[in-house]
């Protein structure tokens, strides 16, 4: 099994006209008893399982593709492929096919393909002739050329023969040499015609063909005739592009030239198909399936090749994290793994496993760390694609990577700190980078792509020292720094902008994932740090798909039904600023009035107890003029209802079995008519947090720490506004993200206008 010559790979093409990667191997030729006859064996150089059994059929036509591949059907659709690591053993199984079917090893092909339907069609030509009788390859003749080369696209046999005529007389070079003597005579009849000779070559669809025709010495004539389209008025410049503007950089000198050719030939090729030939129609889609392939085992051959090449790569990362590298060759390095990345899609899952623990070997992710970090705007955007490519591809490595990452250094920069930082700080308007990589942080959370050796982990990212934390919050809260009153810096603090709002809301989002997804710990979080009241902040803003994340985030928590959320909703009256919303909302029939009748018409119909209780005590008064909707009538009648019942047992009570334990009914039973707001802050994080945590003892979840790292962004950006408004008598006297000096003249303006008895004042605080 140690014989390289006989290692190959193992492809099959999908109904896509993609090739899967059925494995590697061994290969060899024996006869197979069951079978009757000689056939191809690979077994699988892992555990010697049998991946190809395929007897040799006198009558199947094998093709041999890029001296390593050999090609053929063993039904409609059903095509294989052999991909040789090495030429000599290719050669060696070419030679015992041939030998089985008679054959000349010499040919590409081992004969024509039987199609008695097409045969019949095409009786005028021979049993006997193997080939397509082509006119003498002249000038006078190109017209003669281009029409047999367009009549025969519509026959699969005469494409054959006549792929086999071009071959056998190295009839393509005779052309190209044509081209170039009708370009030094500006025969432009004679170069519309060859454009329509090479354009038909194309869609022979032959392997055999592509490999002269994209030839170092070939390959620049073809794109040439391909520039004299009939139906433009100029000739396209494909071949000034391709040898002046189109340069190619050795970012590290590559000493293989076999891989330098084979980038070169791989990007060319692309560009015939991308750029120079037209879109394909419905009926000649297929004809171009063999370029595909081609393309693509090219791109697999260049990505194995660099990836073998452990001294080119590690000089790469080397020179991408010295410091002393120039900002423009910095540039060429990271657009260079960029590029590397993007061609490991064309890899196999199991091989593209491999390749993303080679790079995690060779220090890409601390690599990620420092361009990230860098003042070079294409070098941080190239290392985000990078970042994207490593997270879709291989979460988990990642997240393995920011898990360690912490306890192997004593340094504060810290991969997911840089991360963080390139989101808060994108300095594109629409936050485009922000959000992806938001993303990207939400996959790394999201248990659905965690292997069962995280999800079954302990909470470490919480063991991480406190002043690690404190650093963190230093950078998330890097845009909403303490800016005193009345300051005419141009930033001042939480700016009620597009762009601040914006930021906010992706960060609301990130903590309403975990809310759904990472319920212990997130909860243990919100409640400590009286999160939700501070969120709801936001119900003032006057962006409204702001107030609608804020919104969202409480009905999620609400969704959990859940009654220590919905006595910490209560004790601290969190309904009071999505009332006030509501209320100020008036009558306007829009998206942020549907949502918090939503709310409302939820805890009606899961009849949550705690909360309709609360809210018709508090705020019926406030509600029952809103009659276009019969939400609060019904919760008034659940509310009636409960207290009959309850009436009717008072000599029979029984605590219900959901009922919280004694301890928990006096903390939640607590005296609050504290004025001090810090008081009370500071005794509903000490004393929540002792009765809580015995609940929580036996509960260790997996709450990652990316989701706590946003909390505490969060927490500071509107602990400043909570302590402003509680220097304000009511909602409405904040400042920063939700002081409006004008919403009051602009509401009384609006009762006068409206005269609506639904629109209520709002609720004092």
């Amino acid at each position: 099994m140690s014989d390289t010559r006989r290692r190959v790979k193992v492809y099959t093409l999908n109904e896509d006209r993609q090739w899967d990667d059925r494995g590697t191997g061994h290969v060899s030729s024996t006869f197979v008893e069951r079978l009757k006859g000689i056939s191809l064996l690979v077994r699988a150089e892992s555990d010697g399982s049998l991946l190809l059994e395929s007897k040799i059929s006198p009558n199947t036509a094998y093709q041999k593709q890029q001296d390593t591949l050999i090609v053929w059907s063993e039904a409609d659709n059903y095509d294989l492929a052999l991909s040789f690591q090495e030429k000599a053993g290719c050669d060696e199984i070419w030679e015992k096919i041939c030998q089985v079917q008679g054959k000349d090893p010499s040919l590409d092909i081992t004969q024509d393909p039987i199609d008695e339907s097409e045969e019949e069609r095409f009786e005028e030509i021979p049993e006997t002739s193997h080939l397509v009788e082509l006119p003498p390859c002249e000038l006078s003749r190109l017209e003669e050329i281009a029409d047999l080369v367009t009549a025969v696209l519509s026959s699969p046999i005469r494409r054959e023969k006549l792929a086999l005529a071009l071959m056998s007389e190295g009839y393509i070079k005779k052309l190209l040499g044509l081209f170039r003597v009708c370009e030094d005579l500006d025969n432009r009849e004679g170069l519309h015609h060859l454009y329509e000779i090479v354009r038909g070559v194309l869609f022979l669809n032959k392997a055999a063909l592509f490999e002269v025709m994209f030839s170092d010495d070939c390959i620049m004539d073809v794109v040439g005739c391909l520039e004299y389209d009939p139906a433009l008025v100029q000739p396209k410049r494909h071949r000034e592009f391709l040898t002046k503007t189109a340069k190619f950089k050795e970012v590290i000198p590559i000493t293989d030239s076999e891989l330098r050719q084979k980038i070169h030939q791989t990007y060319r090729v692309q560009y015939i198909q991308d750029i120079i030939l037209p879109t394909p129609s419905v009926f000649e889609d297929n004809f171009l399936s063999t370029l595909n392939s081609f393309i693509f085992f090219n791109k697999v051959e260049i990505v194995s090749m660099l990836q073998e090449d452990e001294k080119f790569l590690t000089e790469v990362f080397a020179q991408l994290t010295d410091e002393a590298t120039e900002d423009s060759k910095r540039r060429e390095l990271v657009n260079f793994v960029k590029e590397f990345c993007a061609f490991s899609q064309t890899l196999q899952p199991q091989n593209r496993d491999a390749f993303f623990k080679t790079l995690a070997n060779l220090g890409i992710l601390p690599a990620l760390e420092i361009v990230m970090g860098m003042d070079d705007l294409q070098v941080r955007a190239a290392a985000t694609d990078i970042f994207s490519y490593l997270v879709e591809f291989s979460p988990s490595m990642v997240r393995e990577f920011v898990m360690q990452e912490p306890q192997q250094t004593d340094d504060d920069v810290l991969l997911i700190n840089v991360v963080i930082k390139q989101m808060i700080c994108d300095s594109d308007p629409e936050l485009g980078g922000a959000v992806q990589l938001m993303g990207l942080l939400r996959t790394l959370i999201d248990p659905e792509n965690m292997l069962n050796n995280f999800i079954g982990m302990p909470f470490k990212f919480l063991s991480i020292s406190g002043n690690d934390i404190e650093n963190f919050m230093v950078i998330l809260c890097h845009e909403f720094s303490d800016v005193p009153e009345g300051s005419n810096k141009i930033n001042p603090v939480c700016p009620d902008n597009f762009q601040t709002a914006q930021l906010l809301a992706l960060i609301l989002e990130l903590l309403t994932f975990c809310v759904e997804h990472h319920t212990y710990h997130i909860k243990t979080y919100i409640m400590n740090k009286d999160l939700l009241r501070r969120v709801l902040v936001l119900m003032n803003s006057k962006h409204t798909f702001l107030a609608l994340c804020a919104l969202r985030f409480m009905r999620r928590i609400i969704g959990l039904k859940d009654e220590y959320y919905n006595r910490y909703i209560i004790k601290g009256n969190l309904f009071e600023p999505v009332i006030n919303a509501l209320l100020d909302n008036g009558t306007r029939y829009n998206l942020l009035n549907s949502a918090i009748i939503e709310l409302f018409e939820f805890i009606k119909v899961e009849d949550i107890k705690s909360l309709i209780a609360h809210i018709v005590d508090n705020f019926y008064n406030a509600l029952e003029s809103i009659e276009y909707v019969q939400t609060f009538k019904g919760l008034k009648g659940r509310y009636e209802q409960e207290k009959d019942r309850q009436s009717q047992r008072h000599s029979r009570y029984r605590r219900d079995a959901r009922s919280l334990d004694e301890d928990e009914e006096l903390w939640f039973n607590d005296d609050d008519d504290d004025d001090d707001g810090e008081a009370v802050e500071k005794r509903m994080e000490d004393d929540f947090s002792d009765s809580y945590g015995k609940y929580m003892e036996a509960k260790k979840g997996t709450f990652w720490y990316f989701s706590l790292v946003f909390s505490l962004s969060l927490e500071t950006t509107l602990y400043t506004l909570h302590k402003q408004r509680q220097n304000s008598n009511t909602y409405t006297a904040l400042v920063g993200l939700v002081d409006y000096p004008d919403d009051e003249d602009e509401e009384e303006e609006d009762e006068e206008e409206e005269q609506s008895p639904r629109k209520r004042p709002r609720l004092s605080s």
